[in-house]
């Protein structure tokens, strides 16, 4: 244990500050180590969007975040999605401020360039000044490189990177089960809150791939719960497990009996889903759409983290935008079945309260330990982050991927193993 807390002198390199079971705290709080991040690792790498459903028509938007850089996301005329970077051609005033909505434009406040959803440029005022000056052809909003897996909507700045697919790799065969949950319906986002944290990004990618904090931090969740309930989330000793899926994705299966929720479906209808099963059943639903519904309605056992800045975490999504290296803003995303039965997206959302909300039992106990964490890292001159936890205790899983028990610290190495290829790359070894 002396060698892990020995003062010594290290690289400011950051590719070197992490190794095989711990990473240097200096990656928490380091400013420039942060920028440095902006670039290789959000402005190179493919960061995740939105969903489909939040643009569902023509017109349709929704802002969002490149790490610190504004975009677009929206739905042209033709049905195409489009990501542009939020920032008009001609004093780089931003060109959309809400949200989300629907639009026939988009408008530069200041100045009154126009620019159609696609992002061409399409009208400014007194044009005459500009004969012979500029060509509006030559500027059309930033696009920058989008693809789409599943409904979920990536974006990347580097025109060279692989192809989405390619990049989530063995993590595609997680977000097709992931995407059962919206009970034989459409996956659906039915709304979010965002709520900042003050500490570092990294933090946040650890946890939603930590099982062995459950217990701990979120004992007055689980004291919320019947019994039957809170007997499903006593999982350290289960048979759960952790899987490396590549390019710093991974999955933390929890509860493996809920991992397809389109399995198991002649089980007896859980005690707290029947007054559910009822209200579906006077709506006239058959036992085969009941059984379906309510085994989907609290979400799958396993949390997916794709690195680098979104989990599908058992019912919804959390996104990460790192604000500084000292802050980060969290997107909770509630989701539903797009044309599911109002009792099913009801109780969707009553669910995402009682954990994930603003007011529910996990979110402040998560924040207040991510600010510990931040703080604690700010104590002495030197220290590392142990995340060697199942280091000697690893398996195959069946897919081939390099595998722990659900308490192990797998899917933290996984994503500081992309972290360190991203963060050397270019760089003389």
């Amino acid at each position: 244990m002396s060698e892990l807390i020995k003062l010594e002198n290290i690289s400011l390199r950051a590719a070197d500050m992490v190794e095989e079971g711990r990473v240097h705290k200096a990656l928490y709080s380091d400013p420039e180590i942060f920028e440095e991040e902006l670039d290789k690792v959000f402005n190179n790498s493919w960061v995740f969007i939105g969903h489909e459903s939040e643009v569902p028509d023509v017109g349709s938007f929704k802002t969002a975040f490149v790490g610190r850089q504004p975009v677009i996301l929206s739905r042209d005329r033709k049905k195409n999605l489009h990501v542009l970077l939020n920032r008009c051609r001609h004093r780089g005033a931003t060109v959309c401020e809400g949200r989300k909505g629907k639009t026939k434009s988009f408008s530069c406040p200041y100045h009154g360039w126009g620019y159609a959803l696609d992002g061409e440029l399409r009208s400014l005022p007194k044009p005459e000044e500009y004969d012979g000056v500029i060509d509006k052809s030559e500027l059309p909003l930033q696009r920058l490189r989008s693809e789409t897996y599943a409904g979920l909507v990536f974006a990347t700045f580097n025109d060279a990177i692989e192809p989405l697919e390619d990049f989530l790799g063995g993590a595609k065969k997680w977000i097709n089960l992931f995407m059962k949950q919206g009970g034989g319906y459409p996956l659906k986002v039915l709304g979010e809150h965002r709520f900042s944290f003050p500490g570092n990004w990294k933090i946040q990618l650890e946890n939603t791939t930590d099982a062995y904090h459950f217990p701990i931090i979120h004992k007055s969740f689980i004291s919320s719960l019947d019994e039957q309930a809170a007997d499903i989330f006593d999982f350290l000793d289960g048979e759960g497990f952790v899987e490396d899926l590549g390019n710093g994705h991974s999955v933390m299966v929890m509860i493996p009996e809920l991992t397809d929720l389109e399995e198991n479906l002649d089980e007896p209808i859980p005690d707290r889903f029947q007054a559910l099963a009822d209200e579906l059943a006077a709506e006239g639903r058959s036992d085969d759409e009941i059984r379906r519904l309510v085994r989907a309605v609290h979400g799958t056992g396993f949390n997916l983290n794709l690195f680098p800045n979104v989990s599908c975490s058992m019912a919804f999504f959390r996104v990460m935008r790192p604000v500084s290296a000292s802050e980060t803003e969290i997107q909770h995303v509630a989701l539903g079945g797009e044309g599911a039965p109002a009792p099913f997206n009801r109780k969707r959302m009553r669910l995402h309260e009682h954990f994930q909300g603003p007011m529910g039992f996990g979110t402040p106990d998560d924040g207040e330990a991510w600010e510990r964490v931040q703080k604690g890292s700010m104590a002495g001159p030197d220290g590392w982050i142990l995340v060697n936890r199942g280091l000697n205790n690893l398996h195959r899983s069946p897919d081939g991927n390099v595998a722990g028990a659900v308490c192990s610290e797998t899917g933290m190495r996984a994503a500081y193993r992309q972290y360190k290829a991203v963060m050397a790359a270019g760089e003389e070894k």
